[in-house]
């Protein structure tokens, strides 16, 4: 162990000690070196390798995992925290940015804040209104609210010590990832990019909250200094790469709404950028530039802000293709000498391996089939795209598709077996130029044009796409770049993983699953029937010789929201968390079985045309309630009682009146007629017709109802 390490360990030791317990006396030392009993940060460690040295939980025993206690959430939507565990207290957060502490050891709930986020706030939510954790630092927890404060409590009590508004609030942003603390600083970003804000990593003091630096991941659109710690590499590198006025309108994307790692040795903090807004390279800048830093790995000085490094993974982004993923530090032999390295798979499909020192390549090979690129150039590191994937004037079919070949979910790193377990997924989006596209404040800004992606009428043809989407568990060897084995799930949108010393590799599954595996063979070992999909990533600790296992359990996020017909008729139930012990023999009640609504519409007509409703609906609603109107994971709209009258209807997805419960109303983008014309869309798929009667979307819909 290296010399800093020891000194770490010691120190967090000294400090529990002294603290006698106290919650949350949690320090940069105490989460660089963790003891191995605790998971102190988002990734355990600020290395975020998720490898827990635990191994009292084996691949010997771990058919004897039992559960030991768990707790229903008092929400229904997607569950992506990590929580985590100090001095014998587990903190975790629910959708609506909920914070909850409990006994770590009984489960006996200790305190909850509710940050009381409006419900219409979820409209500016592009993918649920989820949440993935906090952060812990001398005795206060941090938490992002979706709409944009972050927030100190007091680790003991759960009482508000201090807040502030990251974001502009007159803009569509928001906040789902897990604050970070180095040297007593919380660093947040945001998300919206997809709406059109502009990105940037802020950096609170956390003692008091106060902004003490801010770094933009696009130019200014007024070509002005923010006074920030961009300026200098803004002015250097980034605005020379952008071109036109699209950018201009929407603030150009780039938000960093997830992946941060930091390496104390070298002092630099590593954060992941997003996609650009609008997606479509030819809206946002012509067709022209590498525009940086969307799409890119940036390397600051995080006392600073001050920019080091930068690997833009995709350049001039234009199909969603974010470098916002999980991000691992580890120590690897390469061509048989160490090298300190940083690795991603970000939704582009490649593996990257770089020196985390200077963002040097050292290599990327695609760890999924992909369509839009044949390869990373060594020499330069930029992608060599294979010609026509960029949809300038056509439609083009690619693989991945936005949803990425990996998302949000953690990766995990084990040492001992030398492998990086990825949550991959195969899916094909047509990504088609929305000839029409211009600017709306608020609503989704992409350029690209939904109504390509309706489903097929064809049977066959339906069932050959589905076919063509899965989900995958991929052991990757990032040494010889190459998967070691692969475990294919019937759903593409998979969960986040844990690796173990005890030779284990854990993982939940949108099916209702959570499975443990041989980590060195990919061998099924023990699975629990949660009931409720999984796809929140897993973390363990340990309490008076137990070790625990902890799984958050919540279908939801945007696959659930965007995709449903892969995996149909799957409803909203309570979040909850199940913790897991060898012996444990707790149980739990099973889920009531959700009533399936039906609604009656004999006799019902409508004044609306169909074939405009169909429009809209592809352009205003779709990524909520599903292509086609084939979501049941949000309100099922084909079984909405509201169909049954157009004052209704109107009242709804007009005046608003449901938007305490996340429904805003859309007169900002359509009037009264449009949302009759919506309704009679609607008619035409409630009515079972969506098959016979609904054309591909280069056709049109159903005559008008």
């Amino acid at each position: 162990m290296k010399s800093w390490k020891l000194a770490a360990v010691l120190a967090a030791a000294a400090l529990a000690t002294a603290c006698g317990g106290k919650p949350g006396a949690v320090d940069g030392e105490r989460i660089a070196a963790a003891a191995p009993g605790e998971w102190l940060s988002y990734g355990r460690t600020y290395d975020e390798q998720r490898f827990s040295p635990l191994d009292k939980v084996n691949t010997g025993n771990v058919a004897q995992l039992g559960l030991a206690w768990s707790y229903q959430f008092d929400t229904d939507r997607g569950q992506e925290a990590t929580p985590i565990m100090a001095d014998g207290v587990l903190y975790t957060t629910t959708a609506w940015s909920k914070v909850y502490a409990f006994d770590a050891k009984t489960g006996a709930l200790k305190w909850a804040f509710d940050p009381k986020v409006a419900g219409e706030k979820a409209f500016d939510a592009c993918c649920d209104v989820v949440n993935r954790g906090v952060a812990l630092w001398k005795g206060r927890i941090y938490v992002g609210a979706l709409d944009g404060r972050l927030i100190a409590l007091d680790a003991a009590t759960g009482e508000k010590v201090w807040e502030v508004q990251t974001t502009d609030t007159s803009r569509p942003y928001t906040i789902t990832g897990a604050p970070r603390v180095i040297k007593d600083k919380v660093l947040i970003g945001n998300g919206g990019g997809e709406y059109g804000v502009r990105g940037y990593l802020s950096a609170y003091d956390a003692a008091s909250g106060k902004l003490v630096w801010r770094f933009y991941t696009t130019p200014n659109p007024n070509g002005q200094p923010d006074n920030a710690a961009s300026d200098k590499v803004m002015k250097e590198k980034g605005a020379a790469t952008w071109f036109g006025q699209g950018w201009k309108e929407s603030g150009g994307g780039g938000t960093v709404w997830d992946a941060m790692a930091y390496d104390p040795e070298l002092d630099l903090l590593y954060a992941g950028v997003g996609n650009g807004s609008p997606w479509n390279h030819v809206k946002r800048s012509d067709g022209k530039g590498d525009n940086l830093f969307l799409s890119s790995i940036l390397a600051l000085k995080p006392d600073t802000g001050e920019y080091v490094w930068h690997y833009q993974t995709t350049p001039g982004e234009t199909w969603d293709y974010t470098a916002t993923q999980h991000i691992i530090l580890a120590d690897l032999t390469v061509a048989g000498a160490p090298r300190k390295v940083l690795m991603q798979a970000p939704k582009n499909g490649f593996f990257y391996v770089l020196d985390r020192a200077n963002g040097e390549l050292i290599s990327a090979q695609p760890y999924v089939p992909i369509t839009w690129a044949k390869g990373v150039d060594p020499a330069t590191g930029r992608p060599i795209e294979n010609p026509g994937v960029r949809y300038v004037d056509k439609p083009s079919l690619q693989v991945p598709a936005p949803f990425g070949a990996h998302n949000w979910h953690p990766m995990a790193f084990n040492p001992k077996e030398g492998l990086v377990y990825i949550p991959a997924q195969v899916v094909p989006f047509a990504y088609t130029p929305d000839h029409g596209y211009t600017y709306r404040p608020g609503a989704w800004n992409v350029g690209t044009d939904f109504l390509a992606n309706a489903l097929p009428t064809d049977k066959a043809v339906l069932a050959g796409l589905k076919a063509m989407i899965k989900g995958q568990l991929i052991a990757w060897d990032p040494v010889a770049q190459k998967a070691r084995y692969t475990i294919d799930h019937p759903f593409f949108w998979n969960a986040g993983v844990l690796t173990t010393a005890g030779g284990l590799l854990f993982q939940g599954a949108a099916e209702g699953q959570f499975s443990a595996y041989d980590a060195a063979s990919g061998k099924k070992l023990w699975s629990y029937e949660t009931e409720n999909g999984v796809i929140a990533a897993p973390m363990t600790y340990e309490l008076d010789g137990e070790q625990y296992v902890a799984q958050m359990v919540g279908y939801g996020g945007a696959g659930a929201l965007s995709a449903p017909f892969v995996l149909p008729d799957r409803p909203r139930l309570p979040g909850r968390l199940l913790v897991f012990k060898l012996g444990g023999k707790a149980t739990i009640a099973p889920y009531p079985k959700p009533e399936k609504l039906d609604v009656d519409l004999t006799g019902v007509t409508s004044s609306g045309d169909a074939k405009r409703g169909f429009a809209l609906f592809h352009q205003n609603c779709q990524v909520c309630h599903g292509p086609n109107a084939t979501g049941t994971y949000l309100p099922d709209l084909r079984r909405s009682q509201m169909l049954t009258s157009a004052e209704a209807f109107k009242s709804v997805v007009i005046d608003g009146a449901l938007a305490p419960r996340g429904m805003a109303g859309f007169s900002r983008f359509f009037d009264a007629r449009g949302a009759e014309d919506l309704r009679a869309y609607l008619l035409t798929e409630a009515r079972g017709a969506a098959t016979a009667a609904v054309p591909p979307a280069k056709g049109g819909p159903p005559p008008k109802t």
